[in-house]
């Protein structure tokens, strides 16, 4: 396998219209062809016949006639939408890429688990808040065990779309649901806070998680709770450059009225790259981005399976 997959957008709004521009740019596996909306009208799907894709506002249904059909597929619309589209994805041999919190297929990290692409024909990126989130949590879960992780994210009004706002219980279970499934705590909850402020924030994440009562006490347990932190962060880093911690992380003493537990606070920010939409936007960024290093990853996989066969 030497040319690059082939791959559909669906869904022309922001995020999509970023996702094309960072596979364009960056990807280095991944070719878009087809652009799919609902809106004749849709700026995205313009911008995307501009940059040479095919677009259509005739949705999914249009998608499955055409010949070829595309290796992959990148859902931008809604959960429920995703929920009606999986199967048909499936049906028609398309890996989908699922960047709403409908969370039909497993969660994908790419700082996490990027391994189960090899099996899995339908991943789902979480959320903004899971992607910026669930990587620490799973950095202080290596090291110690967490009853307790939560999640207080922040990112400004203006870079909250429709489809963000409309799925906002979805958003919550799924960033909760993520942080115990592949960020390792037992219990997670997670909070969204959509901030007016002008000019527009960046996005900002608080994570609590809890420790045993020893991990309180500097020493030889924080330090290396510090250094997988540390670890981590580079780590998303290679695919989302703005991503960084303000401060270092701050532990807390055990506490009566937290069960015993210690704690470490951690506080981040996330920058958006600006390939389309504003740097502000970092919630955006970071999922598009995560997206494109799935995808990437994933041909990656099947190239080296297709060298092993032919060996």
């Amino acid at each position: 396998m030497s040319e690059k997959l082939t791959a559909a957008i669906v869904g022309p709004g922001n995020i999509g219209t970023d996702l094309l521009i960072k596979l364009l740019n960056n990807s280095h596996n991944i070719e878009p062809v087809y652009m799919i909306g609902v809106d004749p009208n849709s700026d995205g799907l313009t911008r995307a016949r501009d940059l040479g894709l095919e677009a259509s506002a005739e949705g999914v249904d249009w998608l499955l006639q055409q010949d070829p059909l595309p290796d992959l597929v990148f859902e931008c619309t809604s959960a429920g939408a995703h929920k009606a589209n999986a199967p048909k994805y499936r049906e028609a041999g398309i890996r989908a890429i699922d960047l709403t919190p409908a969370a039909v297929g497993p969660y994908l990290c790419p700082a996490i688990n990027m391994d189960e692409l090899s099996t899995v024909d339908n991943v789902n990126m979480i959320t903004c808040a899971g992607q910026a989130t669930t990587p620490m949590v799973k950095a202080v879960t290596r090291v110690v065990d967490v009853d307790y992780a939560e999640v207080v994210s922040s990112i400004a009004s203006k870079s909250a779309g429709p489809g963000t706002r409309a799925n906002i219980d979805e958003f919550i279970e799924t960033t909760s649901a993520a942080l115990e499934q592949i960020g390792g705590a037992k219990k997670g909850k997670v909070v969204i806070v959509l901030n007016p402020v002008e000019p527009p924030m960046l996005m900002r994440n608080t994570v609590y998680c809890s420790l045993p009562a020893e991990a309180g006490q500097a020493g030889e347990l924080q330090d290396r709770i510090r250094e997988s932190i540390a670890d981590m962060v580079a780590t998303v880093q290679d695919y989302v450059p703005g991503y960084r911690l303000t401060a270092e992380p701050q532990f807390d003493e055990p506490r009566d009225d937290w069960g015993g537990w210690a704690r470490v606070t951690l506080l981040l920010e996330v920058k958006g790259a600006a390939d389309y939409l504003p740097d502000y936007a970092g919630n955006l960024d970071i999922i598009t981005s995560a997206a494109v290093a799935t995808a990437d990853r994933y041909a990656d996989l099947l190239r080296s399976e297709a060298a092993a066969v032919n060996a």
